[in-house]
């Protein structure tokens, strides 16, 4: 059974910096990509990140240079290191196993003006 669990998530000012972490198991890690998302109150669910299975990485326009997906292949874990946050990057963020179409629960990141 594919079990994602999110953590790091938390409330901090604008300009600070969140580290998100997603621990995968249930499945072959190192032959999977992985993608975080977010979802804000009333909006959409977006697509934040990907990184392959050999670490090609991809970024929404409005994270890039500000956020840095990665993996340990070793720990089974992704991910999120998120500097110069803004109040507009308030939102649950989720982390997505692609091959398995799997989803963690969600970690909720709170940034205040």
């Amino acid at each position: 059974q594919v079990q994602l669990v999110e953590s790091g998530g938390g409330l901090v000012q604008a300009g600070g910096s969140l580290r998100l972490s997603c621990a995968a198991s249930g499945i072959i890690f190192s032959f999977n990509a992985f993608d975080w998302y977010r979802q804000a109150p009333g909006k959409q669910r977006e697509l934040v990140a990907t990184i392959t299975r050999v670490g090609s990485t991809n970024y929404a326009d409005s994270v890039k240079g500000r956020f840095t997906i990665s993996r340990d292949n070793a720990k089974n874990t992704v991910y999120l290191q998120m500097n110069s946050l803004k109040p507009e990057d308030t939102a649950v963020y989720y982390c997505h196993a692609y091959s398995y179409n799997s989803w963690g629960q969600g970690t909720q990141v709170t940034v205040s003006p």
